[in-house]
């Protein structure tokens, strides 16, 4: 039986093969296409939800943007597991933290963390969790490695439930979207249309809000731009 919300292993192969392509410009386009939003959301989802001693794992961390941003907002004063499944994306990491921030790295998908259960205070998602490759697998596990208390931070582009709304989200994505990254990234740039597949398989907002429901004891949603972004914070 198919899988109701993720990208299924063989789009998920796809697009992480994009995603390897895409490093060398990953930060740059997707700050060009956020509208220089990106940052500002991860900060909305940490602020108040990470504190000084956590232990937090950046879940499909990339570069560690969620992770330089809770440090910072913690004097650095946090341990961090940065795991993703592209160890070129985990590499990188370094050239972006702080060397004063404890931190270790682990590759894998989230559906099958190698983590025990209840180990980690926070755990952040940022511009990630939408490649899942079955979504509410990966929001079990997540919800699994939690401590009770715990919260799971999740920024993401957001899936308007008003049909309008969806539609030119949907058409900024499909168009508009690789109008700008060739602008800023070239040839290369174009294959950020793979968001727009992505985009596809992911939730509506409130499906996405009735999802974290059924695993976690309160969920606060928070949208921007028109919907088209989600700051989500879940806690177990």
């Amino acid at each position: 039986m198919a899988n109701l919300f993720g990208l299924g292993y063989q789009y998920w192969k796809e697009v992480t093969g994009v995603l390897r392509s895409i490093i060398p410009v990953y930060d740059k386009v997707n700050m060009a296409i956020s509208m220089g939003k990106a940052n500002r959301y991860r900060e909305m989802g940490i602020r108040g939800n990470v504190f000084p001693g956590n232990k937090i794992l950046d879940a499909g961390s990339g570069f560690g943007n969620m992770s330089r941003i809770a440090a910072k907002l913690t004097d650095q004063q946090i341990e961090v597991v940065l795991y993703d499944p592209l160890s070129m994306m985990l590499s990188s990491t370094r050239n972006f933290l702080s060397d004063s921030l404890k931190r270790s790295l682990s590759s894998g998908v989230f559906e099958y963390t190698p983590f025990r259960e209840q180990v980690f205070d926070a755990v952040l998602c940022g511009y990630s969790l939408r490649d899942a490759i079955d979504l509410e697998a990966a929001i079990s596990e997540l919800h699994r490695v939690l401590k009770k208390g715990g919260s799971l931070v999740v920024v993401d582009l957001g899936k308007p439930d008003n049909e309008f709304l969806r539609y030119f989200v949907s058409f900024y994505l499909k168009y508009v979207l690789a109008i700008i990254a060739f602008f800023v990234a070239g040839q290369l740039g174009l294959k950020f249309k793979t968001l727009h597949g992505t985009y596809k398989k992911w939730p509506k907002n409130s499906e996405l809000y009735s999802i974290l429901c059924r695993r976690f004891s309160k969920v606060k949603f928070q949208t921007g731009l028109i919907g088209a972004a989600v700051i989500i914070v879940a806690n177990k």
